[in-house]
């Protein structure tokens, strides 16, 4: 059994990620494809499994030789029938009997969740959650996504929303939010929520300041362009990051409140701000908690990066293991 290995699958909008790796998390081998998105997303599933196949026959391995494959995918995912429907990044609308046809197409068993749980169990298992069975992951990037892992077990809920962080509600007259209502974080605290809080305080900041000048003479900024700003002490650009870090920090401090995990780890791409982020986020944190949960949950800055999803989702695959 020691010999056996696992794959997990990072199923992106525009790159498939694939790993092989050992039993203890240690990744063997890596490779990527294009995800082909023509067509209904019709050819996804097929590439994948060529894509298995292929690099088994040219390392010369059996099927027998892995004890199953985990994938983390967009979409809602329902993980006892092995099925996503809804990833509008990969023109899935209609449901995909995704285990059914892996299973079949490679003939190795299979596990499949949604992207941001697995990559919430990457950072658990490998990260900065340093394999605590009590975690919550938080990704910032184009949203804000989460995945919350309660005394080893990742929770789901009824209706498979648990970890929806995005959606919680930090200013209730706030901005509206793709799911329709208004003032969820991930209208504040995404890539684009950045933007668009500088653009809102703007309108009411007078004074010197290099990103309240670009975003008054109508150029496009980004929420890198903001962090780098306040890094070099524009005034304006601080305001924003602290209102910024004020909602992540609300927000992780009502879960830290409701679950108490050993860590909340910060993820995706606006957490490369890094420390700069991190110690502003806790600062909120610490002032909306109480002692004890002050005193034993961290904020953290994730730490796998891009190897954060295949990680988790070979993870999965260890629930074969028995």
């Amino acid at each position: 059994m020691d010999e056996k290995k696992i794959i997990g699958i990072d199923l992106g909008g525009t790159t498939v990620k694939f790993a092989i790796l050992a039993i203890d998390g240690e990744i063997q081998q890596k490779w990527s494809i294009e995800t082909n998105i023509l067509d209904e997303g019709s050819y996804i599933i097929p590439e994948i499994i060529e894509s298995i196949n292929h690099r088994l026959n040219l390392y010369d391995m059996k099927a027998e030789d892995f004890i199953g494959i985990g994938m983390g995918t967009p979409g809602s995912v329902d993980i006892e029938a092995g099925t996503v429907i809804g990833a509008y990044n990969l023109n899935w609308r209609t449901l995909q009997p995704v285990r059914e046809q892996i299973e079949e197409g490679t003939g190795i068993r299979f596990k499949l969740d949604n992207d941001a749980n697995v990559a919430a169990l990457g950072e658990r298992w490998k990260g900065a959650g340093e394999n605590d069975p009590n975690v919550i992951f938080m990704t910032l990037g184009t949203g804000v996504g989460g995945g919350i892992i309660m005394e080893g077990q990742l929770l789901h809920g009824h209706g498979g929303c648990a970890g929806e962080i995005g959606h919680v509600t930090v200013e209730p007259h706030g901005f509206e939010c793709t799911c329709g209502k208004v003032g969820c974080l991930e209208t504040v605290a995404s890539a684009t929520g950045v933007v668009r809080v500088a653009r809102q305080l703007s309108e009411e900041y007078a004074g010197d300041s290099e990103l309240k000048r670009r975003l008054d003479d109508g150029q496009a900024i980004t929420s890198k362009d903001v962090f780098v700003l306040a890094e070099q002490e524009d005034s304006f650009a601080l305001m924003v990051v602290d209102k910024v870090c004020f909602y992540l920090g609300f927000a992780c401090g009502n879960l830290g409140n409701t679950l108490n995990p050993s860590s909340i780890v910060l993820g995706g791409g606006v957490s490369a701000a890094g420390e700069f982020l991190r110690s502003r986020v806790e600062k909120y944190f610490n002032e909306y908690t109480f002692p004890q949960v002050r005193e034993s949950t961290k904020i953290k800055l994730a730490e796998l990066g891009n190897d954060a999803g295949v990680i988790g989702a070979a993870s999965l695959a260890l629930q074969f293991v028995q």
